[in-house]
């Protein structure tokens, strides 16, 4: 049989089994209910399929849904935070509390909590703001169940789901409960980037949604990206599901009536965006071009550089590092940049790759990546939480790789 190659460099008979995969795995299963994937290579769209229906009976997924992203929010904010950076505004040695005087007093965990009153011990080193980029900060997220530190989180419900704090009012809250542990000592996958968007916001004096709706969105053409969905778009944002054991998927928040179409209290920088495919290429894009797309220069190519790097200390990964019972990322091989994932040592990642490869996920199970060896970018779309449930997203890099020429 011969090999049809496109004009991407992407075997195209390969390409179309991982539609084939994606609807015999996954769709007809009902394990997701559809599921949407964009490759790109050269700046150019390599791939791009739609299946599956938008929400429950419904039409099927069009090209323009809109879905949430969650923490695939994060590399948007650190962006954000870089283009301060590059204005001289801050630096990554910054102190936070420099501009968040609310965390002037955190202090390091040491025993108590469980209605003990917390005991502490001082930091070794104040808080960075990169260790916000980089996941050392010591803080946590609620859901990792591990301890009476984020016990305190659940039970003060400073998350952005619970929505019920502004962005001010959530870093406060956090002034008020210890680290995990000093900062720059480990990594834990947490509120960072919540953090560093209250940063963004004090820094630029404008509210976050609107620093990245006129600083970032607009400049890249990303009009369906934002935090709140528009009474005129809310017809194209998809269902969203969760897996609940002894039940399976149970649909959690309907696209019509669904919680993105009202304002957020907490402006989540961590979390809160809605996007569709198309839109977040155009980010991947401008990442891969080093930080220009379409005519807009959102930051310099040495951030890029700068941020893809790996700033985990001494060079390690995420396996002797982390602290974190979830993440977006598998550890063995995987370094940690300024908003990214990044891919140190393809065998220990034991997946196909390349060095310099960079990513990240989203709790609904989207994903993205950027390999600029290739320059290759992918972009996927589903919803279904927890990412943890299936390795779908393994398993699609393992065939994109495979399909190309």
């Amino acid at each position: 049989m011969a090999i049809s190659i496109n004009t991407t460099g992407f075997d195209t008979d390969r390409l179309a089994l991982i539609d084939a995969f994606l609807k015999e795995r996954y769709l007809d299963t009902g394990r997701l209910a559809n599921a949407q994937l964009l490759i790109s290579r050269e700046g150019a769209i390599a791939h791009f399929s739609s299946q599956g229906p938008a929400r429950e009976g419904g039409a099927a997924l069009r090209d323009d849904a809109l879905f949430r992203i969650a923490s695939m929010t994060k590399p948007v904010t650190s962006i954000a935070f870089m283009m301060l950076v590059e204005e001289g505004k801050v630096a990554l040695d910054t102190p936070v509390a420099k501009v968040l005087p609310e965390l002037a007093g955190l202090a390091v965990y040491n025993g108590g909590g469980g209605g003990v009153a917390f005991q502490t011990k001082p930091l070794a080193r104040p808080l960075l703001m990169v260790d916000l980029l980089r996941h050392t900060s010591g803080f946590t997220y609620g859901f990792q169940n591990r301890g009476n530190v984020d016990a305190a989180y659940r039970d003060g419900k400073i998350e952005n789901w619970h929505d019920n704090l502004t962005l001010d009012e959530f870093v406060a809250a956090l002034g008020k409960i210890p680290l995990e542990f000093s900062p720059g000592e480990s990594w834990n996958y947490s509120v960072s980037t919540d953090v560093l968007g209250a940063v963004v916001q004090r820094l630029s004096g404008v509210p976050l949604d609107e620093f990245l709706a006129t600083r970032i969105f607009a400049p890249l053409k990303m009009d369906d990206t934002f935090f709140t969905v528009p009474a005129d778009k809310i017809d194209r944002l998809t269902d969203c599901y969760s897996m609940v054991p002894g039940k399976g998927r149970v649909l959690t928040d309907r696209g019509a009536d669904s919680a993105w179409s009202r304002p957020p209290r907490l402006v989540s920088g961590g979390g809160g965006l809605v996007s569709t495919a198309l839109d977040y290429n155009r980010f991947c894009q401008m990442l891969l071009n080093g930080g220009s797309y379409d005519g807009a220069r959102i930051v310099g190519r040495k951030t890029i550089d700068l941020m893809t790097q790996n700033h985990l200390p001494d060079g390690g990964d995420l396996a002797s590092w982390s602290k974190s019972m979830f993440s977006e990322a598998s550890n063995a091989g995987v370094g940690f940049g300024l908003g990214f994932a990044v891919t140190q040592n393809v065998a220990k990642l034991m997946i196909p790759g390349s060095v310099g490869e960079y990513y990240w996920g989203g709790l609904y199970s989207t994903a993205f990546f950027v390999d600029p060896a290739e320059r290759m970018t992918m972009v996927f779309m589903t919803q279904l939480a927890p990412s943890s449930t299936w390795p779908v997203r393994r398993e699609l890099r393992t065939l994109i790789y495979s399909a190309l020429a």
